[in-house]
């Protein structure tokens, strides 16, 4: 799962990167005093990480504190990748930039209402995803197409009946003692 994390984190850092490149050095948003996150300084970033984010050595105090620190821990986890996860990680950014921009939107839009979940069902997402990923590619398919196919109604009832059974789980069983 680490290694889902960390691609997916640096897909977001490599898609975001050009939209930094584009913001003109006096957009920086509002100061620290403000309460705005405090930023990073170019000369803290390691000679790896300040030779993988070069191109924006020139703008680098205009990027928001914010993206500041997106760039440094993603520049950090891309180090920190193997070569064969590198290749992965840019296979997905090059599937990414090839999505039409209502798709990336989406993604985008889907992935902020995950990171907006508590932890907990942060968790049950990803334990879905994990039991989703071992089913057979039949029974994904299957699964996919009642899904498509369930009306809104259907679908409710899906996610009620999965809640249900995931709190029966979790629910310490209670015996009841026959009196007498």
């Amino acid at each position: 799962m680490n290694n889902v994390r960390a691609t997916v984190l640096t897909l977001l850092l490599v898609a975001a990167a050009p939209a930094f490149a584009q913001q003109a050095p006096g957009a920086a948003g509002p100061s620290q005093a403000e309460g705005q996150a405090q930023g990073t300084e170019w000369a803290s970033l390691s000679a790896d990480q300040q030779r993988l984010l070069e191109r924006f050595r020139t703008q680098w105090s205009g990027v928001p504190a914010e993206r500041q620190q997106t760039l440094a821990r993603g520049s950090e986890r891309w180090l920190a990748m193997s070569p064969d996860q590198r290749s992965v990680a840019k296979q997905r950014f090059e599937r990414w930039r090839d999505l039409p921009p209502d798709q990336r939107r989406q993604l985008r839009d889907r992935w902020q209402k995950f990171r907006s979940l508590p932890p907990d069902q942060q968790e049950n997402v990803r334990d879905n995803f994990r039991k989703f990923k071992n089913l057979s590619p039949e029974q994904r398919r299957r699964l996919r197409d009642r899904w498509d196919n369930a009306t809104p109604t259907e679908r409710q009832r899906m996610l009620d009946n999965l809640r249900e059974r995931r709190e029966n789980r979790t629910r310490p069983q209670r015996h009841l003692r026959p009196s007498g």
